[in-house]
């Protein structure tokens, strides 16, 4: 694919994502992707040297609880059952 995009690079695109576009929708994407590839372009020529890289825009901490490993309690599982016997948990026949 060069610079642009082509009719044809349009055509192979809809062939792999299984699109079927009138030919009015192919004019207006095909014009709106090469307008998309120039903005790209344009962000290229930025001079971005010794500009910290980003991760966020936004300064975010989670919230969350750390990911802890527990170890398995299987006895507390089962106090939560309905209904158990012995060591098993019993379920209603599915078939």
């Amino acid at each position: 694919m060069g610079e642009r995009i082509t009719p044809e690079d349009l055509e192979r695109l809809c062939w792999l994502s299984r699109l079927r576009l009138s030919q009015e929708e192919k004019e207006a994407f095909l014009s709106q992707l090469n307008k998309v590839l120039e903005y790209f372009k344009k962000i290229d020529e930025i001079d971005v040297e010794g500009v910290p890289p980003t991760h966020h825009v936004v300064d975010l901490t989670s919230v969350l609880r750390e990911d802890e490993v527990e170890e398995p309690r299987p006895d507390e599982i089962l106090e939560l059952a309905p209904r158990r016997k012995g060591r098993y948990i019993l379920a209603p026949r599915i078939i």
